[in-house]
Formats: C-alpha cells, structure tokens, sequence
C-alpha cells in the first residue's frame, strides 16, 4: 500500500453538493490500470481520475480518467475538477491564465477566469442514428418518436447517442428504463428553455451501459452538443445549459464559441482535502 494526495471536487457548481463529483488522485504515477479501476469502482462516482507526470513538453500535467465501467480518452467534468484539484495542490501552470492537460484524446487547454475554467472542446465526429436503434431508444425513454426533432451520434472521446427535443418540460419528464438503455446506448437529450428563463438549455445524460444511470453533469455531452447546436444554428455564440434538476443538482455549463473553438466552462469547489491508500 501507497499513500497518495486526494481531493474530492464538485465540479459545475460554486456551491457544495450542488454539482457532480470527482475523486482526484494526486501523483499517481506508481498505480496499475487494475488498481485505478478498481478504486474508481470503490468510489462509484461517475468519474475518478489520477493525475500523473506529463509525457509531452507542452503538457502540465496528464490524467488518467476512469468510470465504474472503464476508462475514458476524455470528459469534461474530471478535466475542470482535474485542474481545480492540480492547482488547489500547488500546481503552476507553463503558462500563465492557461492550463494544459494531456489525456488520452491529446492536450486539453484549459483557459481559467477565476474560479471558474474552461476546456477547448475537442474535434467532434457525427453520425446519423439507425432508425430501429432511435425506436428502441425512444421507447426506452418513454418517449413517442414524434417528439425528437432530432437526432445524432456524438463523439469527442464519448461517444452519445443524443436527442433534441422541443422544450426543457419534455427533457424533465423523462422516466428512462435503464435496464433497457444499458443494452443500447449512453444517451444525451437536450431542448431549449423558454425565452427569458436563467438557463437556455436543459440537458439530461443517461449512461447506464458504464453503470451510471443518470450523471448529474457531464462537460464531454455538453461539449458536443454545443457543437452540434452551433453548427446548425440552433444556439446563441454564448449560453448556459442547466443539468442534474431531477437529480436535486444545480449544474451549470456555460457555453461560448469563439471563432472556430467552443469552450465549456463552470465552477468548482473543493468538498474533501486528505489522504488515501491505494
């Protein structure tokens, strides 16, 4: 047994509880794949990550980011908590008001304002849905197919199957079977607030096949949803998505493109400072 630096941060929120936590492992350079996964099944948060010593010059740091199920070349909730953490411990970044993150989609630049940080969306790849897999998805949803106004396979590192629907009141009344969706897909469903509400977007993440039925907030579906938004102008150059309401959460992405980059934002906080043997 070793002892590492551990922080736990509620990540999207700038009130604790509020948000959706992340186990951060300092300096974990020494752990086996089996011991990370193991101890992000312990956890049974929707993220762990480890933070370790870049391989890259440009790097500041590199993390390793694990589910209960697995582990992921990227998300976003572990990149915000990830930097929150490194630089609560200490960290001094190569440049300042920027911070850069290696992970297994490459270097992640994190702008900070703040307590508040941002992450340069990565590419993203986009795919039509079957239309037998969109029927079971529906049903599994609860949700009659007339009411998507569309659809779309997502992937900036997750890959989500994801749905546009007419209002924030549709997103919220989703009853999901999860049994059902964990043989289908992660799903992502999206709609918009009306006009004058705090929040432009409301947004729901189901992932029952990685054995996280609801995550309360998750930056990696926000990211990709920004972009596909965009891209057909169904979003504002700047806005906020609201997720994690039917979980008793008050997540909050902020949302802006800037030129040809979108950047995923929010606060954190740190809950838990210690110790931990792994």
């Amino acid at each position: 047994m070793s002892v590492f630096g551990f922080t736990q941060v509620d990540v999207f929120t700038d009130t604790p509880l509020r948000g959706n936590p992340l186990a951060v492992v300092h300096g974990a350079d020494a752990l086996s794949d089996e011991r990370m996964q193991a101890f992000a099944r312990w956890t049974n948060l929707s993220e762990t990550s480890f933070l370790l010593q870049p391989t890259s010059t440009e790097a500041d740091y590199r993390v390793r980011i694990f589910t209960p199920g697995g582990e992921l070349p990227f998300a976003g909730h572990p990149t915000l908590g990830s930097c929150h953490a490194w630089l609560a411990r200490g960290g001094v970044p190569k440049a300042p008001g920027q911070v850069v993150q290696q992970c297994g989609v490459g270097l992640v630049p994190i702008r900070r304002d703040g307590q508040r940080a941002a992450f340069a969306a990565p590419a993203l790849r986009s795919e039509p849905v079957d239309d037998a897999l969109l029927s079971a998805v529906c049903a599994a949803l609860g949700l009659q197919a007339t009411a998507v106004r569309a659809a779309r396979w997502l992937d900036n590192g997750p890959r989500w199957l994801t749905l546009l629907l007419a209002d924030a009141a549709s997103v919220l009344a989703i009853e999901p079977d999860h049994a059902a969706l964990k043989g289908l897909a992660k799903v992502g469903v999206v709609a918009p607030h009306a006009a004058g509400s705090e929040c432009q977007f409301e947004v729901r993440a189901f992932a029952a096949p990685i054995g996280i039925p609801e995550d309360p907030v998750t930056g990696s579906l926000n990211a990709s949803l920004a972009q596909w938004l965009f891209g057909d102008g169904r979003a504002p150059a700047r806005y906020v998505a609201a997720q994690g309401t039917r979980l008793g959460r008050r997540g909050r992405v902020h949302i802006e493109r800037d030129g040809d980059t979108v950047w995923v934002g929010g606060d954190s906080v740190s809950c838990i400072r210690g110790e931990v043997e792994l």
